[in-house]
């Protein structure tokens, strides 16, 4: 056994069985709360995610706000994924705030009805309508398979998860992204195994599919990128799929660098990669290369549901009306009366 991940174990066993018996509380608000999360350390697709709750619920007349920790985030600045957020989703309100109570209250201060929580599986403090988790489908437990063997699934420090495959329990759906990357004979093992673990819980299936290749505001159709030679450069939690992504869009990779996740770029270290070839990064990493000056080709990427869009949109039509909402509907009749 390995000692720290037993240790590891104990705890959050414990944490969660405290908030599962009430001896630890969970704050309601008067405002629905969407969280979406992980059970691993690393990228599963959760900003594509919130982008597309985000649009789906202004679809049905709702006023989200985005609420994240805001991990690396300058004093009084968003961090990368949230200037992301920013551009994808304008006039949306954001906070990010250690503290996602006080958060998810200045969201509703600033008129938002419903709050998107961005990585909040394991938040509990804050009482939540619905509970996204994202499992990636080419690396499930957060590590990548090697040499065709199962990859290791334990928890911090000697793998990757937070917490235990019980946890998916409390899901109220669990998302297999990146869904087309595998074999039809690996989703259905992963698929099996989420039903062993979390009976009943309803699984979807989701995809990030490449849209085209963006250039100084200009997006150019994906058949732009076959054959062009370019250096892929990556700051995220999960690169292989980035570069799989690439590959499959018929690029010409002339060389690949990563760097670790959220890593802030420094103008030096990329003037030491810059040669003949472009580099293509995610829209992710964009936001900090702009604010450099560093000319660079963004492969823009969409979120798409391919299994469960009816569940996901049954999901959302059920949430509840925040007071706002319920005051803004009282006040209209009123003026209609």
């Amino acid at each position: 056994m390995h000692a720290p991940a037993v240790l590891m174990r104990a705890v959050t066993a414990a944490r969660n069985s405290l908030y599962d018996r009430g001896w630890m509380p969970s704050r309601r608000l008067d405002l629905p709360i969407v969280s979406v999360g992980n059970l691993s350390v690393g990228g599963t697709g959760k900003t594509p995610m919130v982008v597309w709750l985000a649009r789906a619920l202004i679809e049905r007349d709702r006023r989200p706000g985005l609420l994240s920790r805001g991990y690396r985030a300058k004093e009084g600045a968003l961090n990368d994924e949230g200037r992301l957020l920013e551009r994808l989703l304008p006039g949306v309100p954001q906070v990010q705030q250690p503290d996602r109570v006080s958060g998810a209250l200045e969201l509703e201060s600033r008129g938002a009805d419903v709050v998107l929580l961005d990585d909040g599986f394991q938040h509990r403090r804050l009482e939540r309508d619905l509970d996204f988790v994202l499992i990636d489908a080419t690396r499930p437990w957060g590590l990548p398979s090697e040499d065709g063997r199962d990859p290791v699934c334990a928890l911090l420090p000697r793998g990757l998860l937070r917490e235990g495959l019980a946890s998916l329990g409390r899901a109220s759906a669990i998302v297999i992204t990146r869904s087309d990357a595998v074999t039809p004979a690996q989703l259905r093992d992963l698929d099996e195994r989420l039903e062993f673990v979390a009976p009943g819980i309803p699984r979807l299936l989701a995809r990030h599919r490449a849209l085209g290749v963006r250039s100084e505001e200009k997006l150019e159709p994906l058949e732009s990128l076959r054959g062009r030679p370019v250096r892929l450069v990556s700051g995220i939690g999960n690169p292989t799929a980035f570069e799989r992504t690439a590959r499959d869009a018929g690029v010409e990779v002339r060389g690949v660098h990563v760097f670790p996740d959220h890593h802030a770029f420094r103008a030096e270290e990329l003037e030491q990669l810059e040669g003949e070839d472009e580099f293509l990064v995610t829209a992710k990493d964009s936001v900090k290369l702009e604010a450099l000056g560093v000319p660079h080709l963004v492969l823009e990427v969409e979120f798409d549901v391919v299994r469960g869009l009816a569940v996901l949109n049954a999901l959302l039509d059920a949430l509840p009306e925040s007071r706002a909402s319920r005051e803004r509907a009282a006040l209209h009749e009123g003026l209609h009366g």
